[in-house]
Parts: structure tokens; sequence; C-alpha cells
């Protein structure tokens, strides 16, 4: 037996015309949001993307607003592979497909190891082949397969869901460097994209393939104050840009250079003078700043170099998340006005 979404798909906007926002906001209740992201909705926002890490989990935000926002589409960007088996995330991403239909995109990626090894005890191990398996596995599950299958990372014995969808949802990956993009345009619907630069999209959509769907976090700090900017925005950088993968990744897009003082105090133990060494150069090109109307300039800049599926990750703005998204909204509304 196969389910029927709640709602009837939703028109599939222009390429162009895709505006997300990254739920929940952490500075309110839960129970509040639905009616701001209803706005949000009104104001011309197309997307709605969770993610996980140390707040609420990445679907119930999403099943909460379902029976109120029926006509944008939704995703999680991302959930770990490692914090969850196999069939938990099969059931996960069935319910989404029957309450969204094709307007549910699933995405996926390995998390990074303070993630999934100190705050959910589980290994990180191989997280490549993890997350080909997890994909590989997540297909036949959720086209109503019943399932047994030795997999690199993982077994699964006689495993089937009782409702699959009636239309498998979209799956994107994270994914930063050249093995996991072309994973990404070879076994799922495209990638999606963290602390890239708008200079790193068109290398990125080479290897993933002109096919692939791109979306990206884009970390968005609405303020005019200069020093608050350059404070916040260098905390989140060190933050993901000394773990391993982003580390790499950054290596492999060219900023080895700019950011080696960095990577050195932090070793040293030094965390201060490590986030103060960032330059200037380096978060203008990885956060977005400034008036309304100016990053709305800078996020178009992203969508012309290919970013199909902005999504806005607000960072200390000095004002509730909300107010923070709706300002951005509300700009980029007035800026696609003839």
């Amino acid at each position: 037996m196969t389910s029927s979404p709640l709602h009837a798909p939703a028109p599939v906007p222009d390429p162009g015309d895709r505006w997300g926002v990254s739920l929940p906001f952490t500075d309110e209740p839960l129970v509040t949001q639905i009616d701001q992201y209803r706005q949000l909705a009104d104001e011309g926002c197309t997307d709605f993307w969770t993610l996980e890490a140390r707040g609420w989990d990445a679907f119930t935000p999403l099943a909460m607003a379902a029976t109120t926002l029926s006509d944008v589409h939704v995703g999680t960007a991302i959930v770990p592979v490692f914090t969850r088996g196999a069939a938990t995330l099969a059931g996960h991403a069935a319910a989404m497909a029957e309450l969204y239909g094709d307007r549910f995109t699933l995405g996926l990626g390995a998390s990074t190891p303070p993630i999934v090894q100190n705050w959910n005890g589980q290994s990180y191990e191989d997280p490549y082949h993890r997350i080909k398996d997890t994909v590989r596995f997540l297909k036949a599950a959720l086209a109503g397969e019943k399932v047994t299958e030795n997999y690199r990372t993982f077994s699964v014995r006689g495993f089937q869901l009782e409702r699959p969808p009636a239309h498998p949802p979209k799956m994107l990956l994270a994914a930063l460097r050249p093995g996991m993009l072309k994973l990404a345009g070879s076994e799922t619907d495209g990638a999606l994209l963290s602390w890239a630069s708008v200079d790193d999209v068109p290398r990125i959509q080479e290897i993933a393939g002109s096919h692939a769907c791109l979306g990206a976090r884009l970390f968005v700090c609405p303020s005019t104050d200069r020093d608050h900017v350059l404070a916040t925005a260098r905390r989140q950088i060190a933050w993901y840009a000394t773990t391993p993968a982003y580390r790499a990744f950054h290596e492999w897009a060219g900023r080895t250079e700019p950011l080696a003082r960095m990577w050195h105090h932090w070793e040293a133990g030094d965390r201060r003078v490590a986030v103060d060494s960032i330059p200037e150069g380096v978060v203008d090109e990885l956060v977005v700043s400034g008036s309304p109307e100016q990053c709305v300039e800078h996020l178009d800049r992203y969508r012309a170099a290919g970013i199909q599926i902005p999504i806005i990750h607000l960072i200390a703005s000095g004002t509730s998340t909300f107010a923070a998204a709706l300002s951005l909204t509300k700009a980029r509304a007035r800026s696609s006005r003839p």
C-alpha cells in the first residue's frame, strides 16, 4: 500500500525564484513559530530547511508546519547518516513524503565527528561509504522493496516499509570535495553546500555535473556593525574550519594560505588568537553581511553562480532570528519588483 500526500503538489518554482530560510528559530519556543513561517511564506519565502546539531531534530518542525504551509518546499539540510538506524531514517523520510509529497527533499550528510562521536556516542568511520550505503538502502526501501542486504558499512535483514510513499522524495547530499560531489551527482538529485564562496560554486557544479541541483546553507549576519560582523563570523568560521572535513575543503578551495595562521594557533591551543587571525577577506567570502539590501545582493550572486536553493542561516543579527529573516525576505521582494 502506498501513501498519498496531504496536500497537492505545489508548482515547482523557477530555479531563480527559490528563497529558503533555515528553521527552526532557536531563540523562540517552537510552538509559537508556525505563524512566523506563514508570514515568511506570504512575503515570498519558497523553502524551509532544517538541520540537526545540538537543538531540535530536523523532522518535527517540518511536520508541525505541514498542515499550514501547503505551498512551500521543505527539506533537511542535513540529517546525519550516523545518528539514526537505516530503518528509522526510512520511516522519517516516508512520513515527510506523505505529508508534503514532492515538496519534501531529504538532505543527508556525514555531519562532523563532534556531533556524531562526542554528542551521540556513535563511531565516525568511513563517511563516504556510509552515505553511499544509506542512499542505496533508502532508494530501495522508499520504493517499497523488501531489503536484505550486506552493505559495506551496515547490514539490513528483511526490512520493508509498511506504507511506502507514492513518490519517493528527492535526495540531496552534503558535499564539499570531488568524491562526495561526484557521488551526489551520480546517486542523488544533487548536492548541499556549506561554507562555500560564490567563486567556489562553478567549480563545484562542474564536478557534480550540470544536471545536479545545488542547494547551499549560506551564513548571513545582517548587520552594518563591522566589528560585530567580524567577531561573530570569525567564531563561526573557526568552529567549522578546524574540523577535518571543512579544513580539507578550504584547502581544496585554495584558502590554505589565508587560514594557515588560524589552524596553527588553534592546534597550539590559543583559540582566541586563532579566531582573531582569520582575515577579513575570508570573512567576506564566506559570510553574507551588511544591510538587508547588501545581503540580498550578495545572495543573488550565489544564485547567479548556480545555487538553485539558497538557504539563509542567520547568525547573531542583533535582533530576533525571525525579524532578521523577515527583513531579508522583504528586501528580496523589493529587489525583485520591476
